[in-house]
């Protein structure tokens, strides 16, 4: 069995790597900027109604009401669970 992530590794992860680059650079996510803000298309519901806050490195999407942490969105747009994305970023990231 695998050995767990410490909660100083997945708050790193949640926290370290920028939501920005990670939603248009790495997940190409269909992104633009609006009105000074950063859109990316919502992975649950399609829509541009969102943003992301480089200050709190989140995204959220207006209309679903959810926030996104890189390790959420990861999981929202590749489909995967909670470990299989902590891993992806863990793998890309070397944090």
């Amino acid at each position: 069995m695998r050995k767990p992530y410490s909660k100083e590794k997945l708050r790193t992860l949640r926290n370290d790597i920028p939501i920005t680059p990670l939603i248009s650079d790495i997940l190409k996510i269909p992104s633009k900027v609006s009105e000074g803000y950063f859109r990316f298309l919502c992975p649950k519901c399609k829509e541009f109604n969102t943003a992301a806050n480089p200050k709190t490195n989140l995204g959220r999407c207006f209309r679903c009401e959810i926030n996104f942490n890189p390790i959420d969105i990861v999981m929202n747009d590749k489909h995967l669970n909670f470990i299989d994305a902590v891993d992806f970023l863990n793998r890309l990231y070397k944090i």
